[in-house]
């Protein structure tokens, strides 16, 4: 499981940037207590309640009786101090305004327009060039940032004010600080919010289709891609899932300091109840080659030699065998088969292998054959053109692009046409019984119960019902009912 860590305010170094013209100057000393009492207040502004919100929308007056907006995370609230905090005269009153990156924008038109004047806007800006934190030439629409600033102190109009204060969001774990310091200089660091592990799991029953259950529960889109990745090798999902059917997805999570989630990460465990399968997997990752998988109670991998249906989302449009050819009219042996798509749709080679041919080929169009071990081809056509850097000789992996959905050759609309061969004899990829992957056994079968064993306890947790042998029944491998 990929390891999740945050990192403590206290513990980011401060880069400092270029002087800008000012006559104070404040010692590092000085900084550091200024941030450490930023980091001191943070129990008591996280603790406040909302109260009196008169201002105006993207105006925030900051101050330590003042919950935080609900948008800004941990770090900027404390920040929200550390600007406001000067250790020589009393605190001014301030002003936070944010808005995002609109398409045409540099970053410094966002800062000025936030209120902050052209000099200073610069002056900020540089600092996190200095700091090797930012490339504003590398930035797209919908960044995120929030200047604070002391209205009055420039003679430059009432919309502009001393900017103080800047936080740039780049991601949803981690932005980007510039400070003002009393000699005018501006410094930056980059913050990372504090957050936790906190795994999710959800489990439905299938109406319409798995998409839309799984989302109805909260799941995201890179959740349904990954289960139905880790059931490929096994099932047809346009042919063999459904209405009734049950699955369970446990997923990781991110959440921050107020377990609102941040960020999703690799599923867990994946399993399915239906017509068709019944089987679940669990994640893990062999000490002896480290290479992560999926496995069933059992300790089988879900990995077969070759993917049954070498493209998501496609609708099976013509099976193997004997038919009436859609554009000569003759009949004769359909020698693959065929998944109707929308053009540009990837297509995986199927499994791992050399790429013996990547070029027109007659009516089959834009055409890919994969020689794979043990006597194995597959072939690809009607392709609108083909992955990066496909071409004969080319060594690829279950998975890699190797082209996308097209219409070329003797075709009567997008879809991929797909064979598999075996010695040079072409079968039906939808009935073949395909070698299975890894098998664990000794100390890494061992390793992995351990694991299956703490993969269960939290799906426990978070509400399933497991059996003492761990599933429903014999192959869902941890079922849920």
């Amino acid at each position: 499981m990929r390891p999740w860590r945050g990192r403590s305010i206290s513990g980011v170094p401060m880069a400092k940037a270029r002087q800008y013209p000012e006559t104070r100057h404040v010692s590092h000393a000085a900084l550091v207590f200024s941030a450490l009492l930023g980091v001191t207040v943070l129990a008591g502004i996280w603790g406040s309640s909302r109260q009196g919100d008169e201002a105006k929308p993207n105006e925030v007056s900051v101050t330590a009786d003042r919950a935080p907006p609900p948008e800004q995370v941990a770090d900027e609230t404390v920040l929200a101090d550390i600007w406001t905090a000067d250790l020589a005269t009393p605190r001014r009153s301030t002003k936070a305004q944010s808005g995002q990156l609109q398409p045409g924008d540099t970053i410094s038109d966002l800062l000025q327009r936030l209120g902050a004047t052209p000099a200073d806007a610069h002056g900020a800006l540089m600092a996190l060039e200095d700091a090797e934190l930012l490339d504003p030439r590398r930035l797209r629409p919908g960044l995120s940032a929030t200047v604070t600033l002391e209205p009055g102190r420039h003679d430059s109009g009432e919309a502009s004010g001393r900017l103080i204060g800047l936080t740039v969001r780049r991601e949803a774990d981690h932005s980007l600080l510039v400070t003002r310091a009393q000699d005018g200089t501006f410094q930056a660091t980059r913050l990372s919010a504090r957050m936790e592990p906190a795994p999710k799991r959800i489990a439905a029953t299938i109406e319409t289709s798995l998409y839309e259950a799984a989302l109805s529960k909260g799941a995201g889109d890179q959740q349904v891609v990954d289960f139905a990745q880790i059931f490929a090798y096994d099932i047809d999902f346009q042919r063999e899932v459904h209405p009734g059917d049950r699955f369970e997805i446990v997923y990781e999570t991110l959440v921050d300091e107020r377990a609102n989630p941040v960020r999703t990460g690799e599923v867990i465990y994946a399993e399915l109840d239906g017509h068709a399968l019944k089987r679940g997997f669990y994640r893990f990752t062999p000490p002896d080659d480290g290479v992560t998988d999926y496995f069933d109670r059992n300790g089988e991998s879900a990995t077969k030699f070759l993917m049954k249906t070498p493209i998501n989302g496609a609708r099976l449009s013509s099976n193997f065998g004997m038919r009436r050819h859609p554009i000569s009219g003759y009949s004769r042996l359909h020698k693959g088969t065929d998944f109707a798509a929308p053009t540009g749709t990837p297509i995986y080679a199927a499994g791992h292998g050399t790429v013996e041919r990547a070029s027109r080929y007659g009516g089959y169009g834009h055409y890919v054959r994969i020689r794979h071990a043990n006597g194995y081809k597959t072939a690809y056509a009607h392709m609108s053109r083909y992955g990066p850097g496909v071409r004969k000789g080319r060594r690829v992996r279950q998975g890699d692009i190797i082209g996308y959905v097209g219409s070329t050759g003797a075709s009567t609309g997008p879809h991929l046409h797909y064979e598999v061969y075996i010695n040079g004899k072409p079968v039906n990829a939808m009935t073949l019984d395909l070698p299975t992957g890894r098998k664990l056994s000794g100390d890494m079968l061992e390793a992995f119960d351990e694991r299956r064993r703490e993969i269960d306890a939290m799906r426990r947790d978070l509400g399933a019902e497991i059996d003492v042998a761990g599933g429903a029944d014999t192959g869902a491998g941890g079922g849920q009912r």
